[in-house]
């Protein structure tokens, strides 16, 4: 004989679920994948494309409404709307595991590649493969932070190999020219060259001032700062190559 399911339960699937405690009791709203992200960042405004169903639930796992009595007492008012756009706005979105597994491993697959784009073996300056990076952070023990994007990890996670993994490896090196009037070279030159790791040029020639180098790519914006400030947009800041890619 099959088991009747209570009236009041409801079954959802692909849902993704955002929980609110407040009032001592826990509150969830089953939400569309995706869609929470973008109700957060206004992207989505329309609360009908977010919500799978307008209910607010104390498990919607279990399909377990909550009562509107307890409504009342946590949120002050029976309304749904402005109880569901509280949630919203204030609770935390539940992720399920294999789904926080895949994200963890989308990300850390993306930290992997930007590594590889700007870091080099020191030895021959080439870059490593995507694997070989990812051997690497796992030896030195390098674990993905939830909720931070890939790009503001990558600077993390290479000081991190460079510690405690057995990989040699160094941020690739931007090779650029300055171009300067001799005029402000003198207030700008030693500045200029003194952010590089290696001089393979320093001429003065006419009425201009040439240098190529060697820098990390940090510097790069320290040196366009500077000849902005400097030279009121006399002079000139060109990224020729990276060092990783120069020889190959």
């Amino acid at each position: 004989m099959p088991i009747q399911q209570p009236s009041n339960q409801i079954k959802l699937t692909n849902v993704s679920i955002v929980r609110l405690k407040k009032g001592g009791k826990r509150f969830e709203i089953a939400c569309y994948k995706n869609k929470v992200q973008e109700w957060r960042s206004g992207v989505e405004t329309d609360i009908d494309d977010v919500l799978q169903i307008a209910n607010v639930f104390v498990n919607v796992s279990k399909g377990e409404l909550a009562k509107s009595n307890e409504l009342k007492k946590a949120f002050n008012t029976t309304d749904t709307n402005t109880i569901v756009k509280e949630i919203l706005q204030k609770g935390e979105l539940q992720v399920g595991e294999k789904e926080r597994e895949h994200d963890l491993s989308s990300v850390r697959r993306e930290i992997a590649t930007l590594v590889a784009e700007k870091c080099v073996d020191p030895a021959t300056q080439r870059p490593y493969p995507v694997g070989v990076i990812d051997k690497a952070m796992t030896e030195a023990g390098f674990s993905v932070k939830q909720g931070k994007g890939a790009k503001a990890q990558v600077s993390e996670c290479i000081k991190l190999l460079q510690a405690h993994s057995q990989l040699p490896i160094q941020r690739a090196r931007m090779r650029v020219r300055v171009n300067v009037p001799v005029a402000d070279a003198e207030r700008v030159k030693e500045k200029v060259l003194g952010s590089a790791e290696a001089v393979e040029k320093d001429e003065q020639g006419g009425d201009e001032w040439e240098t190529v180098m060697l820098i990390d790519p940090g510097q790069f914006r320290v040196i366009n700062e500077l000849l902005q400030k400097e030279c009121k947009g006399r002079g000139r800041l060109e990224t020729l190559t990276f060092a990783a890619t120069a020889g190959s």
